[in-house]
């Protein structure tokens, strides 16, 4: 692979029901860096991540990863992991730590395999069906590093990492992008520890990127100015974000002044609430 650029130019992306999924997406994340992406729920981060990562097919010349298409060209090297892995059932099933990680090429990467079950604090004893989703996440990020990648995607993967597993495991991508040419892209809402982590920013909302570039270009509130909330100061430089996108979004239907709510489950269940 090439050096491996990020670049994606007017991508407008409509989900089969004709809804707009991404409009008039614009980026260019050079290689080596580390990009942070960010915005609420349903900004358009997962779509936007599929489509990199060539899971779906975007318009033709609309984005470019090392210069070639993702879909078109089923490009090695970039690697896409998301939520969806511990809830497939053949992870939930009775099969041992060194089983699966000898499945995606461990006997060949020894050094690495045992680099990452280390940073992650993996057990070699564990077997899948009796470990927490904590865990088995932790495996997961095993078996999806284990191969030396040039483009890794990461879409919400340390939730269910305790503090030190998530230190360790950013820590292991810092490195690998300071020693060898590799990019990273990874959407996440929870910011704590990552001031000094990410080289790039991007903000998503209502499927378009509002904002975008190197660290350096955005005017980071001061460390006192998280005032009591206590926040860090790009946590308080994202919450002033996704308040500035709640407030264009406007409330969703049905949170109307004054507006009745009936339970999913009918006037029988939870009952009806009046708000306002």
């Amino acid at each position: 692979m090439a050096s491996p650029t990020i670049k994606v130019n007017a991508l407008t992306f409509a989900f089969p029901d004709g809804s707009t999924g991404l409009s008039q997406i614009a980026l260019d994340l050079p290689a080596g860096s580390r990009t942070l992406l960010i915005g609420a729920n349903g900004a358009g981060k997962t779509t936007l991540l599929r489509l990199l990562s060539g899971k779906r097919m975007a318009p033709a010349a609309t984005i470019s990863i090392a210069g070639l298409d993702p879909f078109a060209t089923g490009l090695e090297g970039v690697t896409y992991l998301g939520l969806e892995w511990v809830l497939n059932p053949i992870v939930r099933a009775d099969i041992a730590v060194p089983e699966l990680l000898k499945s995606v090429g461990g006997d060949y990467y020894p050094d690495r395999r045992d680099a990452l079950v280390r940073i992650l604090d993996v057990d070699l004893k564990w077997r899948l069906h009796a470990v927490s989703d904590g865990e088995r996440r932790r495996v997961q990020l095993c078996m999806g590093l284990l191969r030396p990648w040039k483009v890794l995607l990461l879409d919400e993967i340390t939730v269910d990492l305790d503090l030190l597993s998530r230190h360790e495991f950013l820590q292991f991508l810092r490195r690998e992008t300071e020693a060898r040419e590799c990019t990273v892209v990874y959407a996440t809402h929870i910011l704590d520890n990552l001031a000094a982590w990410p080289t790039h920013l991007v903000h998503m909302s209502q499927g378009e990127v509002r904002k975008w570039g190197a660290m350096g270009e955005f005017a980071v509130p001061e460390a006192g100015e998280g005032g009591v909330e206590g926040n860090s100061r790009l946590g308080q430089l994202v919450l002033g974000w996704l308040r500035e996108d709640l407030r264009e979004r406007g409330p969703r239907r049905g949170q109307g002044e004054g507006k009745t709510y009936e339970s999913f489950e009918g006037k029988g269940g939870y009952g009806a609430e009046t708000k306002g």
